[in-house]
């Protein structure tokens, strides 16, 4: 497996080679960022971004989304995957948000799992994105570059990668290399079958 030296000069190489790396779901504030994640599993960043502007326009807060009848919820945000639950999640979370939180979203991981539709790596990216607090969200594209680079073991589970990847980079780096990771997999080292090799020179692997 890499070295932490070496897991370093891979995620400074991505940021030569995606300077724009940052987070691509449209959001204004922390509260949009987080129904947008909520949207963001299983379908794209893509996907959301069509739908979250219309939506936020006609439920900007915690509040109105809690007043809205579901199926209103449901038909604005149909055309992406899981809707019909996504859209019951978003009440449930809004009504936490309102009842425990004053209508803000809460800035600890702890807090932010205690949401319906939030899992710890949506609060990681939360934390990371609206509150600049070091965190490393692993998707699909961290998990499977990660494996494929030899930072962690093939065999990991998604908490295993999230841990390797913190024993190796330094807090000031998680942020920023999650991102590194995801626009790495995202556009150079795809799911799909390609010249690994390419990849590993684009980072000096030997």
């Amino acid at each position: 497996m890499l070295s932490k030296k070496k897991t370093i000069e891979c995620i400074e190489a991505m940021g030569e080679l995606f300077p724009q790396a940052e987070c691509e779901l449209i959001h204004r504030n922390a509260f949009e960022l987080l129904i947008s994640v909520m949207l963001s599993a299983q379908t794209t960043d893509i996907s959301v971004n069509k739908i979250t502007p219309n939506l936020f326009e006609r439920y900007p807060t915690p509040e109105d989304f809690v007043k809205a009848p579901v199926e209103d919820i449901m038909d604005r945000i149909k055309t992406i995957g899981l809707y019909r639950n996504k859209s019951k999640f978003i009440k449930a979370c809004c009504l936490k948000l309102v009842e425990d939180f004053n209508g803000q979203v809460p800035h600890t991981r702890k807090e932010l799992e205690s949401l319906a539709g939030i899992g710890r790596k949506s609060a990681n990216v939360v934390l990371s994105v609206s509150f600049g607090i070091p965190a490393i969200a692993v998707d699909t594209h961290v998990e499977r570059v990660s494996k494929r680079l030899g930072i962690c073991s093939a065999q990991a589970s998604v908490r295993e990668v999230e841990e390797v990847l913190m024993k190796k980079l330094p807090p000031e780096m998680w942020s920023v290399a999650h991102h590194r990771l995801i626009f790495f997999g995202r556009y150079q080292c795809t799911a799909r079958n390609h010249d690994h090799s390419i990849c590993l020179d684009l980072l000096g692997i030997k």
